[in-house]
């Protein structure tokens, strides 16, 4: 298996599209580039926020090929999530084909919730694939709850298990419990939902961030003070990009598009449908709130933290 270390930042990439819906690759491939350059990492690709759930399967391959000829050296991980165990198996097999170094995977709801189908779930999919599996834990989009044990379980038996995405609100209590429970093998855990809760995930034991905030340098400096232990600065960091990481928590993933788009990232802000669009009430408070935290920055270049 593949040796990474998933600790640090690793940025969860929109998908662009043009205004008629269809892959803006010019865009992906300048956004990777862009993501790359602002010291992450590695980034993750098809995720909640690239609308994996809206492409088609030739999209996914296309998406990858971009993402790991953009990266260089870079590591891509890819999420593969599905409904059906054998074609998460085959999009993971797919990925490691194209040159990703890891795959995210998140179990899918059943009408009869059954912890040992779920370890299955991750052993059939580990089975064959060389490469790690960071395992995602976000009952807001799965509706699969699992528990801490169920987690530390999975750790123990499935071995290309190499890193816990937290997104099962509370998370800290939830990434201490996890800390505690790894007595033989520890992986790392990283924090999700737009590092909402990142003060208190790292201040649990969080060893980064793997989520689409639209900008990951200050998650960068916020792991860099954590990790010389110099809280005040991690406080003042979250306590500064607080209100736009609120802000980006809104229902659907056009806020982080738009601000790709003003970032330069990507050329449209355009959400596939049913995904709805930027109401212009919505986009000025975003400008605003941008020009208050960064007046007079140019935005397509790294911001200072």
């Amino acid at each position: 298996m593949n040796a990474l270390n998933f600790e640090g930042v690793f940025p969860i990439l929109a998908t662009p599209f043009d205004d008629t819906e269809n892959l803006d690759l010019e865009s992906f491939d300048r956004l990777v580039r862009f993501i790359g350059g602002l010291g992450v990492e590695g980034i993750t690709i098809l995720g909640v926020l690239g609308e994996a759930n809206r492409l088609l399967d030739g999209e996914r391959e296309t998406l990858i090929r971009t993402a790991v000829a953009a990266a260089g050296s870079m590591p891509v991980i890819v999420g593969t999530s599905h409904s059906g165990t054998r074609a998460a198996r085959e999009l993971s097999q797919m990925a490691e084909q194209l040159g990703a170094k890891a795959v995210m995977v998140t179990p899918h709801a059943e009408a009869v919730p059954n912890e040992d189908r779920v370890v299955e779930y991750y052993k059939m999919i580990a089975a064959g694939l060389k490469i790690p599996i960071v395992a995602q834990d976000h009952p807001a989009s799965t509706q699969v709850h699992m528990t801490t044990a169920l987690l530390l379980r999975i750790i123990r038996e499935v071995p290309q298990i190499a890193s816990i995405k937290e997104e099962a609100v509370p998370t800290a209590p939830k990434i201490r419990a996890l800390a505690a429970g790894m007595k033989d093998r520890k992986v790392p855990v990283l924090t999700g939902l737009g590092a909402l809760y990142g003060l208190f995930d790292l201040e649990a034991g969080s060893s980064g961030f793997n989520t689409g905030f639209a900008f990951p340098e200050a998650l960068t400096a916020m792991v860099r003070a954590a990790r010389a232990a110099d809280w005040k600065k991690v406080r003042e960091i979250y306590t500064r990009f607080l209100p736009l990481i609120v802000f980006e928590q809104q229902p659907g993933v056009a806020v982080r598009k738009e601000i790709l788009k003003l970032r330069g990232a990507i050329g449209s802000g355009t959400v596939r449908h049913p995904g709805a669009a930027l109401q212009p009430a919505t986009s000025n408070q975003l400008r605003m709130l941008l020009e208050s935290l960064f007046p007079g920055q140019d935005l397509s270049r790294p911001v200072v933290v």
